[in-house]
């Protein structure tokens, strides 16, 4: 290669490496530029975080229990004086989870076979994901809110709430794990004369199975999260005690609750852990 060849490739190097800088630098410049502009929208201050960081200690330190090494066990007793009544509100909001997870995803199972792109005609995909995107956009306390404005107070609006969204939610990832199946089992029944309910029974589901098992799961445990704070809008459960001991400065019973809250998720996240390596095996893994 001639002296001028290379100068010629070294000259086109160096304007390729300089354009990409230009673009690192432009890319750098409106990240910063959308980080400052969300920033002041967002009204974020660091004067005001100094100065409310101690605060938001002094609320967590007040609900810390007072609890003595030579007294723990009568302190423990003072700290949980409603344990029966707390575990009870407990179950109930599990069951709301329990229930609307199975109603929701049940209805998304349903919906996610139409919702796939590769397993349904264009105009039914479009409608079909609209249909989940609205279950899924309308947060789960304004859900509530609605249905316990039409069917009255208690649980039954708390599972319809999560039933609607869990519908929403897993719908569009359901969907996305039968577009990722191979199509040739869906082939192999249509070509065997089966029909599209059952090209999706026996030639997609067995294959996403796995991935509707895990997200199922998955939100079940958000469920019960999220179950936990319906009460705030009357939707019964553990909730409407956390907001009472939040309303009425309960520090002690606001991180007793809290606690039994956490142990419960913690507990039903090992469980689903376990059930998912029964059910699935060595593809849990």
């Amino acid at each position: 290669m001639t002296a001028g060849a290379v100068l010629a490739v070294e000259g086109r190097w160096r304007a390729a490496r300089t354009r990409q800088r230009w673009r690192l630098a432009l890319a750098a410049a409106a990240f910063a530029a959308a980080v400052l502009g969300s920033a002041w929208i967002g009204e974020v201050s660091v004067t005001r975080l100094v100065r409310g960081v101690p605060l938001a200690w002094d609320y967590i330190y007040r609900t810390l229990p007072d609890i003595a090494w030579s007294t723990a066990g009568t302190d423990i007793a003072y700290w949980m004086w409603g344990f029966r009544d707390w575990v009870a509100l407990l179950g109930d909001t599990l069951l709301m989870a329990y229930v609307g997870t199975v109603l929701g995803g049940g209805v998304a199972l349903l919906l996610s076979f139409p919702a796939a792109a590769t397993l349904a005609p264009g105009p039914v995909v479009q409608l079909v994901r609209r249909v989940l995107e609205f279950m899924r956009t309308v947060p789960t306390l304004v859900l509530a809110l609605v249905f316990v404005y039409a069917f009255g107070l208690g649980a039954f609006a708390g599972v319809l709430a999560i039933a609607v969204h869990t519908a929403g939610a897993l719908g569009k990832l359901f969907a996305e794990e039968h577009e990722n199946v191979a199509l040739g089992p869906v082939e192999g029944v249509r070509a065997a004369g089966g029909s599209w309910p059952a090209q999706m029974r026996y030639g997609v589901l067995p294959q996403s199975l796995p991935g509707v098992l895990s997200y199922g799961l998955l939100r079940f445990e958000i469920n019960v999260r999220e179950a936990s704070v319906l009460g705030i809008v009357g939707a019964g459960g553990i909730g409407e005690e956390l907001y009472l001991a939040v309303r009425q400065f309960e520090y002690q019973d606001i991180s007793a609750i809290l606690v039994l809250i956490l142990l419960t998720v913690t507990a039903i996240d090992l469980l689903c852990g376990r059930l998912r390596a029964r059910v699935l095996g060595a593809r849990a893994a």
